[in-house]
C-alpha cells in the first residue's frame, strides 16, 4: 500500500468529517420542522403536497399508525414497480425495445429496490428501459432512503420525548426528507458527474464503428441522475450490469471520490442529528466514534491484503513489487483508473454502509478481503450504514449493551433517560435476529439443494462463499454481490426477495414498536448508579457487544468459506 493511498483514505474520511456535523444539524432543524435556507423555495411545494395527499402535518400518529403507513406505502410501491416492470414493453421511453421482465425476476427486482437493497440479478442496460431505469429505479431509490430515514427520527423521538402517545407522521418525515435533504443535493451531485462525463440523455444507444472496421453497440441513457441517488440512499443500483465500474458512471477519480462521500454523508450526519435531537452532542458522537473504529479497521485490513497481492504467485517468480511500471497487489477485477487504494475503499465504504455500489469485482478480491467484505454486512448495518438504517441499528446495540451493563452492576438498565424494560428487549432481540436466521437459513438450504447449486460457478469454498455472500448481502439490505454466483432463476430470485424482505420490514416494525415504548416514558434522572454513555468507556462497551455478538453468530459461517479458503492460498492442510 503506497502513501497516496493512505491519504487517499483520509482525504475522505476528513471531508465525510467535515461534513457531519453541519448536516447533521440541518436534518435536525429539517425534521424538526424549523425554518431552514430552502423554506421559502420548497415550503409552499411541500403544503401543496399535503393538500394533494390530504395529510394534515400537525397530526402525528402512534407507533402502531406509523408503522401501517409505512407497510402500506411500501406495499404499494412492490405492486407498482413490478407492474411497471411487467409492462415495459408497452410503455414509453424504451428505444431499445427491450421485452418486459419476467413474473420472479421482476418481483426480485421490485422488493430490491423498495427496500433500499438494490440486489440486481440482471443487467441494466440490457433488460431495463429507461422508463423503468427513471420512474421505477430513480424513484423507489428517493423513496426508500428517505423512509428509512423517517424510522431512524421516529426511534430517536422515541428517545428525546416523554410521555406522549406519538412519534410523528410518517407522511411528513417522508415528505420533507425527500424534499429538503434528497433531491438538493442529487441535483448538485448530479451537475457534478455531468461535469466529469457522466452521461444524461434519453438518446437512444449509440452505434460506433470500431478501429478495425467492425461496429460496437454503446448503452448510455439518464446516467448521471439515477448515478446519485443510487449512492446517496445507500441503494447502489447501477444503470449499467458494471456499476460504479463503467466509466459512464464513474470516470474518473474525483467521481470515485465524490461518490464514496455521498454513500457515507448522510448515515453519518445522522449520528449527530441524533445527538441534538437527544439534547447532547456527544451521544452522537460517541456513535461515530465506534463506527469510525469498525471501519478503519475493516478499510485496513482490506487494504494491506489486496496491496499485499496473492500469495501463490510468490513461488512463480512472478515480480508483484509496486513502482512506475505496475501498481502491485491483486490487481485481478479491478480497475486501473483506481488502483487497489480507490478499489479497496470503495469496497470497504460500499459493504459498510449497506450501499451496494462497486467500482471492483468483488469476487475477484482475495480470501481474506471477502471475509472482510462479508464482516462488515454481517454486523447489521451498524458501521454507517444506509441513511435511517445505520442509526436504528446502532442504536439496537447500544439498548444491549446498557441492558448487559445493568446485569453487570445490578441496576435496571437505561439508555438517554429511558428505562430499557423487558418490551423493549424482547423486541431488540427479535430486530437483531431476524437478519442472521434469514442469511443463515437460506444458506444452508442453498447449499443443499439441486436449484441453489445449480447456479454455482465455482465449486468448494470459494462456492460456498459466493452463496453466503448471496444472502448477506440480501438480508442485510446491502446488494453487492460474488458475482460468480448466478441468481438470475426462480429458486434465487424469491428466496432472494424474502431475505430482502425480512431484512428489511422484519426489522424496522420491532424498531417502531421500541420507539412507542420509549416516547410514553418520562425521562429518569441520572444518579450514582447510571451508566455513562456518552463517555469512552461507553463507545468501547458498545463496540466489544457488537463484535462479540457478531463474532458469535456468523464465525462459524466464516470458517466455512473465506477462513478455510485463505488457507488453501496459503498452502494449509486441512483436517
Amino acid at each position: 500500500m503506497t502513501v497516496a493511498g493512505w491519504l487517499q483514505i483520509a482525504l475522505f474520511v476528513a471531508i465525510v468529517g467535515l461534513l457531519t456535523r453541519p448536516l447533521g444539524g440541518y436534518l435536525a432543524r429539517v425534521y424538526a420542522g424549523k425554518r431552514t435556507l430552502l423554506r421559502p423555495l420548497i415550503g409552499p411545494i411541500e403544503a401543496a403536497l399535503y393538500r394533494l395527499a390530504g395529510v394534515k402535518p400537525e397530526v402525528e400518529q402512534s407507533w402502531y399508525g406509523y408503522t401501517v403507513s409505512f407497510l402500506v406505502f411500501h406495499a404499494l410501491g412492490i405492486i407498482a414497480l413490478y407492474a411497471l416492470l411487467r409492462l415495459q414493453s408497452e410503455l414509453p421511453l424504451n428505444p431499445q425495445e427491450l421485452s418486459t421482465v419476467a413474473p420472479d425476476l421482476a418481483l426480485n427486482t421490485a422488493v430490491s429496490f423498495v427496500t433500499n437493497t438494490s440486489w440486481q440479478s440482471y443487467g441494466g442496460e440490457t433488460t431495463l428501459s429507461y422508463a423503468s431505469q427513471m420512474v421505477g429505479i430513480t424513484v423507489q431509490s428517493f423513496l426508500s432512503a428517505a423512509s428509512g430515514m423517517a424510522v431512524a427520527v421516529a426511534l430517536i423521538r422515541g428517545f428525546a420525548r416523554r410521555r406522549v402517545t406519538t412519534i410523528g407522521n410518517f407522511w411528513v418525515d417522508l415528505t420533507r426528507g425527500t424534499l429538503y435533504v434528497l433531491l438538493p443535493i442529487c441535483i448538485v451531485a448530479a451537475l457534478l458527474l455531468v461535469a466529469q462525463g457522466v452521461p444524461q440523455t434519453l438518446a437512444p444507444s449509440a452505434g460506433v464503428v470500431t478501429l478495425d472496421g467492425g461496429t460496437q453497440v454503446i448503452a448510455r441513457g439518464p446516467v448521471a441522475t439515477q448515478e446519485v441517488i443510487k449512492l446517496l440512499s445507500g441503494d447502489g443500483g447501477g444503470f449499467f450490469n458494471a456499476n460504479s465500474a463503467h466509466p459512464f458512471e464513474n470516470p474518473t477519480p474525483l467521481t470515485n471520490l465524490i461518490e464514496m462521500v455521498l454513500i457515507f454523508a448522510i448515515g453519518a450526519a445522522l449520528t449527530n442529528c441524533f445527538g441534538r435531537m437527544v439534547g447532547s452532542e456527544r451521544q452522537g458522537w460517541i456513535l461515530l466514534g465506534v463506527m469510525a473504529i469498525l471501519f478503519g479497521l475493516g478499510v485496513s485490513c482490506l487494504s494491506l491484503s489486496e496491496a499485499g497481492g496473492n500469495p501463490a504467485l510468490t513461488g512463480l517468480n512472478v515480480d508483484r513489487a509496486t513502482n512506475s511500471q505496475q501498481p502491485g497487489g491483486n490487481m485481478e477485477g479491478k480497475e486501473v483508473r483506481f488502483g487497489i487504494a480507490g478499489s479497496a475503499l470503495f469496497a470497504d465504504v460500499s459493504t459498510a454502509s449497506s450501499d451496494g455500489a462497486v467500482n471492483a469485482m468483488h469476487d475477484s478480491f482475495l480470501p481474506l478481503s471477502g471475509g472482510i467484505l462479508l464482516a462488515n454486512m454481517m454486523v447489521d448495518e451498524v458501521i454507517v450504514g444506509a441513511p435511517g438504517s445505520g442509526l436504528y441499528g446502532m442504536l439496537l446495540f447500544c439498548i444491549v449493551t446498557v441492558f448487559l451493563a445493568g446485569l453487570m452492576i445490578g441496576r435496571t438498565p437505561e439508555y438517554i433517560g429511558k428505562k430499557i424494560g423487558a418490551s423493549e428487549i424482547k423486541m431488540t432481540i427479535l430486530a437483531l435476529l431476524y437478519v442472521p436466521a434469514a442469511t443463515l437459513g437460506l444458506t444452508a438450504i442453498a447449499c443443499v439443494v439441486a436449484p441453489g447449486l445449480a447456479g454455482l460457478g465455482n465449486a468448494g469454498p470459494h462456492g460456498y462463499s459466493e452463496i453466503l455472500y448471496a444472502y448477506t448481502s440480501t438480508a442485510a439490505t446491502n446488494g453487492s454481490a460474488f458475482a460468480g454466483l448466478s441468481t438470475n432463476s426462480p429458486f434465487y430470485n424469491l428466496t432472494l426477495a424474502f431475505a430482502m424482505f425480512v431484512g428489511r420490514f422484519l426489522v424496522i416494525v420491532p424498531v417502531l414498536a421500541i420507539a412507542g415504548s420509549l416516547a410514553a416514558q418520562q425521562i429518569i434522572p441520572q444518579s450514582a448508579g447510571t451508566l455513562p454513555t456518552d463517555r469512552t468507556l461507553f463507545a468501547f462497551f458498545l463496540l466489544g457487544v457488537i463484535v462479540i455478538v457478531g463474532g458469535l453468530t456468523y464465525l462459524p459461517a466464516l470458517a466455512l468459506g473465506p477462513i478455510v479458503e485463505n488457507l488453501q492460498m496459503l498452502g494449509g492442510t486441512l483436517y
